[in-house]
């Protein structure tokens, strides 16, 4: 699908950043701000801008209503959210497509996926890419995750299945250890996702990270780094 002009759903450099690449591929750019943003120098880099609320983000940034209200009244026909903020709500990048506009970024269907460790590690695997040994089954006992981390081998990582930033994640390095590891994970869990489901990983002791980003189209072009 083609567009012309690109609302960009976020602030500061990250806007700034994608509206320098729009002017160079012959994009018009529109800016969305909050009170906090009036004079920011994001706001006059772009082409037009719109008033999408008050400083918190809860009410400006946030809100994929008044982003979508932008576009519309901007006349903008696709939507790139940068990064934080909107970029990984799936229900937003849906209702984006479903108002017509281009999302640029993942599709819904790919952030749910990728946005729970369960079904990522589940759906790579039957794609042939390697994982950490580890249990994301549906089971989700005290006594079925402690058999499964003993299976694994100590150390394990006990993870939340759903959000990130670390939370609800411990390292367990003793049996004996296991059930408060668990019950603590499913705690934080439940409070900062909505959602107990764990996972377990062997912990890899001495590792050396290595990440891969991987780009596609809808064009059937692919391309990592």
């Amino acid at each position: 699908m083609s567009f012309s002009t690109v609302l960009v759903a976020n602030r500061g450099e990250i806007a700034r950043r994608i509206f320098r690449t729009c002017r160079r591929l012959g994009y018009g750019t529109v800016a969305v701000y909050s009170d906090a943003d009036r004079a920011a120098p994001f706001v006059r880099e772009a082409d037009r801008a719109y008033y999408i609320g008050e400083s918190p983000a809860s009410s400006s940034y946030l809100s994929g209503d008044r982003i979508l209200e932008a576009a519309t009244q901007m006349g903008a026909d696709a939507i790139h959210p940068g990064y934080g903020f909107l970029s990984e709500n799936s229900d937003f990048a849906q209702s984006v497509v479903d108002a017509g506009l281009v999302f640029i970024g993942p599709t819904a269907a790919s952030m749910q996926v990728m946005g729970d460790k369960a079904q990522a590690r589940q759906f790579m695997s039957k794609a042939g890419v390697l994982v950490t040994p580890g249990y994301d089954g549906l089971a989700q006992s005290n006594e079925i995750l402690e058999a499964e981390a003993i299976k694994i081998g100590l150390p394990v990582m006990v993870k939340a299945a759903a959000g990130g930033g670390g939370k609800g994640m411990s390292i367990v390095h003793d049996a004996s250890s296991l059930e408060d590891a668990i019950e603590q994970a499913r705690r934080l869990a439940q409070n900062a996702f909505g959602s107990d489901r764990l996972i377990i990983e062997k912990y890899i002791e001495s590792p050396r990270h290595l990440e891969v980003q991987v780009l596609g189209d809808q064009h059937g072009g692919c391309a990592c780094v």
